[in-house]
């Protein structure tokens, strides 16, 4: 690599030298003025507007970035990334309003300058991993994430529940992520190349179906599945969901479930397609039986994550068994193995960013205000916070998939691209699974509004500055219910994936 090439390539990588920038910036500023933490958020939400920008301008480039030998690129600079990384950016944005909003970071405020560099280590993670076009980049890449988000889940030292959380997560993400690196090192061992595009020109002309290569990729699987929460890699979810603090449960439940599906799509889209037929669908190496893997792997998400859902009384866990059964009806929309099938997915992650942010910030000022997460303590609490109340039950009927709310164009697109797949059983146990989700988000409007009020909270009056925030997450909701063409439009145009 000569240096003009290596300055081109510099040019490509502005949103994450930006992060990276403005994760120095905040480290110098809270070593020097340690007494003044009020400008992080500012700093913060500078830093990630400023990355907007440069993402923004980078649509259309689709380019690859730092090569090594013969067309063996580190990075893909393409749509597709550049999709991920707005739905990123975004979730970033609304989780540092989150940060400024939430009791729990607030009694931290010491730790303010930690916490908003370590946020910014988990962009730089997910940003890379996105783009990555190599096994070791992608190693690397999760590593960095799940590195700043064990510490940011057991962020509040004081609370047991916390450190708890902070505790399994790095356990089970130290065993998911040692699974992963031996199964990529098999790779290597087999193919000579951790680059997925060359692995990919090598598996034309080299039959790799033994059990050896088999479990490899069924190793690296894992290791991805750990980050997206599909079972059987699913455990950690609850826990740390229910013990990390709010806007860290929001944020691994958006942004980090989001870096981990772009990297599987990109993960099985380069390395296994062998060619694309007349109407979109994509022909995979026949190594392992793809599609049914991850039905199978779908299906049970879904179904264990609605089931368990149903028996929760808190709220953070109970979101975080609905998150496990969302990724369920996400990697359905991947099993579909097609452009179309892509689109839904895309589509979904727009959608799910407002109403899942959405329902846990809702979550998170009702906890300041009532000190709990638990199902019971919201009776009643429909006619003492009335705004608060209303926008979560919008959240919930959205997360449920019905109309007039963006949830239902979400599942609707999902829908449509299994029906044409003719994978129509698939499609009813899915919707199902949506009747079946239907029970525990009801159960929470119950006790809003038809069940005794609490006497400890019939007098709250919130007074709360934050409800143009939630309002800003509402209306998406409402809008991209009746009026949806921008998401797909944005959606079918960041198809384009580099490196097949």
């Amino acid at each position: 690599m000569n240096i003009n090439n290596f300055l081109s390539d510099i040019d490509l990588i502005y949103p994450e030298i930006i992060l990276v920038s403005t994760l120095i910036v905040i480290l110098l500023y809270d070593l020097i003025f340690t007494k003044n933490k009020r400008l992080l958020p500012f700093f913060s939400l500078s830093g990630i507007f400023i990355a907007t920008l440069f993402t923004i301008l980078n649509f259309g480039k689709n380019e690859f970035a730092f090569g090594y030998g013969s067309n063996n690129y580190l990075l893909s600079i393409d749509d597709f990334s550049n999709f991920f990384k707005l739905i990123i950016l975004i979730s970033s944005f609304i989780i540092i309003h989150f940060s400024i909003l939430s009791n729990e970071i607030k009694i931290c405020i010491d730790r303010h300058g930690e916490y908003y560099t370590l946020l910014f280590g988990m962009m730089a993670g997910m940003f890379f991993l996105v783009s990555a076009n190599d096994l070791i980049v992608i190693y690397v890449s999760i590593e960095i994430l799940s590195l700043s988000s064990y510490v940011l889940a057991g962020f509040v030292k004081t609370s047991l529940r916390n450190s708890e959380a902070s505790l399994k997560y790095v356990i089970y993400g130290g065993v998911s992520s040692g699974i992963m690196i031996f199964g990529m090192s098999l790779i290597y061992g087999m193919t000579g190349s951790t680059n997925l595009a060359e692995i990919n020109s090598i598996l034309k002309v080299t039959a790799l179906s033994d059990i050896t290569f088999l479990t490899s990729i069924l190793m690296v699987l894992a290791g991805i599945g750990f980050k997206i929460s599909i079972v059987p890699f699913h455990f950690w979810t609850p826990d740390v969901y229910e013990g990390a603090p709010i806007p860290i449960t929001a944020y691994l439940s958006v942004a980090s479930k989001a870096a981990g599906f772009a990297v599987l799509i990109r993960f099985i889209k380069i390395m296994f397609l062998s060619g694309i037929t007349n109407n979109e669908y994509w022909v995979l190496f026949p190594i392992i039986d793809w599609r049914s893997l991850l039905v199978i792997f779908s299906i049970i998400t879904m179904t264990l994550g609605n089931l368990s859902a149903l028996w929760q009384d808190n709220l953070k866990r109970m979101l975080a068994y609905s998150s496990i059964a969302h990724a369920g009806y996400i990697l359905l929309g991947l099993a579909v193995l097609s452009n179309q099938g892509l689109t839904a997915v895309l589509i979904y992650f727009i959608i799910y960013l407002f109403m899942n942010l959405g329902a846990f910030l809702v979550l998170m000022l009702i906890a300041n205000e009532i000190n709990s997460e638990d199902i019971d303590d919201y009776k009643g609490l429909g006619y003492s916070l009335p705004f608060l109340s209303a926008m979560l039950s919008i959240f919930l009927i959205s997360l449920v998939g019905l109309p007039p709310t963006a949830g239902f164009i979400a599942k609707l697109y999902l829908f449509i691209a299994l029906v044409d797949a003719k994978m129509i059983v698939v499609a009813v146990i899915a919707l199902l699974n949506t009747v079946l989700s239907l029970y525990y988000y009801i159960r929470v409007l119950k006790n809003l509004y038809l069940s005794k009020p609490n006497e400890r909270y019939i007098k709250i009056k919130n007074t709360s500055l934050s409800y143009p925030l939630v309002f800003i997450l509402g209306t998406p909701v409402f809008v991209f219910g009746l009026y949806f063409t921008p998401i797909t439009d944005l959606a079918k145009y960041s198809l384009k994936i580099l490196g097949i």
